[in-house]
């Protein structure tokens, strides 16, 4: 994985912002692994593109993930912590993982990137988890069957336990009401949260020491971390 400047930390932000978040999970992951086509990382399982995601999370800010909901019953707010290193231990080696699953003589590919993609737009949302298990289904694909609600959900619970951190769900208690319940987590969210906040913390540095001493974006961003810190704190004594 490829380590990020300042610079191109601030150029993955500026390119990203206006973009889908499934886009930016794309254009994240290639800026550290520019050795890949984009075409290939769109075709990585959801699971391997978000181990890929904790990783880099991990890298640049750290395993702790912290992010804050509202109570589906009663509508307090929630903070919650969650640590990106333990979630990764439950992805599978790419060797180990397999790459179908079978359910009733049907076989299914694990979803990928560019599956959501194609169901992102979809005017029925009831209508998004059998439209992506036929983007999935490898076999019989001349006509594929209408699934019924039981065994989309028994196919779902298979992919899920082929590829744990294809959907990444926390387990939550309202302290207000006690209800618990369960969340998913969307890794990339957490991931665009800390490079926006890095990356407006970077420009306040560029503006502050520009404005001290008449330097250059590309000079303030060539400093190291300890070097523009100790400048700014000269600056602001």
């Amino acid at each position: 994985m490829r380590a990020l400047s300042s610079s191109a930390l601030l150029n993955l932000w500026e390119r990203g912002s206006g973009l889908h978040s499934l886009d930016r999970g794309l254009l994240a992951l290639h800026t550290v692994f520019p050795e890949v086509p984009p075409a290939n990382l769109a075709d990585w399982t959801l699971g391997r593109r978000n181990h890929a995601l904790l990783e880099m999370h991990c890298s640049l800010f750290g395993a702790t993930l912290q992010g804050w909901t509202s109570c589906v019953h009663c509508g307090e707010k929630m903070e919650f912590e969650i640590n990106a290193l333990e979630l990764a231990k439950q992805n599978l080696s790419a060797d180990l993982c397999p790459q179908t699953v079978s359910v009733d003589n049907q076989h299914f590919r694990l979803p990928t990137t560019r599956d959501l993609a194609a169901i992102a737009q979809a005017s029925n949302p009831a209508a998004a988890a059998p439209e992506l298990l036929n983007l999935c289904l490898t076999n019989n694909r001349e006509a594929a069957p209408s699934w019924s609600v039981e065994e989309i959900e028994n196919i779902g619970v298979q992919l899920a336990e082929a590829d744990p951190l294809a959907e990444i769900q926390i387990a939550l208690c309202c302290p207000t009401c006690a209800n618990e319940y369960t969340e998913v987590i969307e890794i990339v969210s957490f991931l665009w949260a800390e490079i926006e906040a890095c990356a407006k913390r970077l420009l306040w540095e560029v503006h502050a020491l520009a404005t001290a001493y008449g330097w250059t974006e590309p000079a303030v961003l060539a400093l190291s971390p300890a070097r523009r810190a100790l400048y700014l704190e000269m600056v602001q004594a």
